[in-house]
């Protein structure tokens, strides 16, 4: 067995030789990499800046309410809170905090696009509320509006819509599902693991003004390290407060902390709006090349895409999801299988793949290079081995991304 020294070695070596498009991944920065190496990890901090549980926390103090701070700044929120430790668990924290258990809940089917912890059976979700579920149209695969409002016209007892996706490539109509979810007498709470960085830099619309709680995940299109946050409104900040710590989590990790403050530093300057909107051209030249090259082996779901990700249905490559995702990555090209609405196939297989621009882009990577990425795609699913040919790739964006 390699050493753990040899296997993070490995690990660097596979990051930097291969076109990883996994929609819920991204390269961090220099600087967000260092503060999660810096001896933050040895403090022990329950409580929050200036109520903590622990002595010694004078510096911790300052870099949490900085992360607080420009958390608020950014997304224009009235409260938020830095210390959960992942997107799920911010969302459980917030489940804690604004509703009870048993409480009746309306959210995105898992299967259309949602996510595990929007009321799976066999998550913890899914166990302590009594979870409904709206999904998407299926001769189009938008989100069905009308089967939302009739839910809550015909679930009166719905105490809490929760909205966001984790495989949902369009645009999300926050407002109009916040104002439904208002005239029938629930909160409202966006979940944007997936698209936080496009919110935070002005290319999606942002849920924030119309929701009481927003949580999200910190290391996907927003360039942080692994963990979760939560904005909400301030009349509910106490309640929020309570349900992280300490409801549901001990101490917080202050390492990761400092790495949150780094990457919202970072999302607050110029470069990174234009790498978001990149992003978005980037996928949404993935979407039109699987088009071009054959449609009926790789149906695009909703004919295109409006955000970081492409969902395709590849059951026209005579392959399920699992099988392409294997092929792929020998041949170091990374995507995830994904389930596509009302699939046939059970989820250890799926029909579907979803493929991500976040990462590639923060190579440097642009629309033409996205068309070659897909080209690659389809050789290799096709029989071709393509190693070298990502290897050149790769070393070409490095190389531009050092000459830049």
């Amino acid at each position: 067995m390699q050493t753990i020294d040899q296997l993070i070695s490995s690990e660097r070596q596979r990051q930097t030789h291969s076109v990883n498009l996994i929609a819920s991944e991204n390269y961090v920065s220099e600087y967000v990499l260092r503060m999660l190496g810096t001896v933050f990890t040895n403090k022990y901090a329950e409580g929050y800046p200036g109520k903590r549980w622990y002595g010694g926390c004078e510096f911790t103090d300052v870099i949490e309410q900085h992360a607080i701070d420009l958390a608020k700044a950014l997304f224009k929120a009235e409260h938020a809170n830095v210390q959960p430790h992942s997107g799920t668990q911010a969302n459980l924290a917030a489940y804690l905090g604004i509703i009870k258990p048993g409480d009746k809940v309306l959210a995105f089917r898992l299967e259309h696009g949602g996510h595990l912890s929007h009321g799976a059976p066999f998550n913890a979700s899914g166990k302590y509320y009594k979870f409904i579920h709206y999904g998407v149209r299926k001769e189009d695969g938008l989100i069905d509006e009308a089967e939302y409002a009739r839910l809550l016209k015909e679930n009166p007892d719905i105490k809490l819509v929760v909205t966001g996706a984790s495989s949902y490539p369009r645009a999300i109509p926050f407002a109009r599902m916040a104002a439904l979810a208002r005239e029938h007498g629930a909160l409202f709470m966006a979940d944007i693991a997936h698209i936080s960085g496009l919110v935070a830099a002005g290319e999606h619309e942002s849920p924030v003004p119309v929701s009481d709680v927003v949580t999200m995940s910190t290391h996907k299109t927003i360039r942080g390290p692994r963990g979760g946050l939560i904005l909400s409104k301030s009349s509910l900040a106490s309640k929020i407060d309570r349900a992280v710590f300490p409801g549901c989590q001990g101490g917080p990790l202050v390492h990761v902390i400092a790495g949150k403050a780094a990457m919202l530093e970072e999302a607050t300057r110029p470069d990174f709006k234009k790498y978001t909107k990149q992003v978005i051209a980037n996928a949404k030249a993935m979407a039109a090349a699987f088009t071009a090259i054959n449609a009926k082996r790789y149906r695009v779901l909703t004919g295109g895409t409006d955000n970081h990700m492409v969902m395709v249905d590849v059951t026209g490559t005579g392959k399920n999801g699992l099988e392409v995702e294997k092929l792929l990555g020998e041949q170091h090209l990374y995507v995830n299988k994904n389930f596509i609405p009302y699939d046939p196939r059970p989820n250890t297989e799926t029909s579907g793949i979803r493929v991500g621009a976040p990462m590639i882009t923060t190579l440097g990577a642009v629309e033409a290079d996205m068309r070659k990425v897909v080209e690659l795609i389809d050789k290799a699913l096709s029989g071709e081995n393509v190693s070298q040919q990502v290897q050149a790739m790769m070393q070409d964006l490095t190389s531009r991304k050092q000459a830049g």
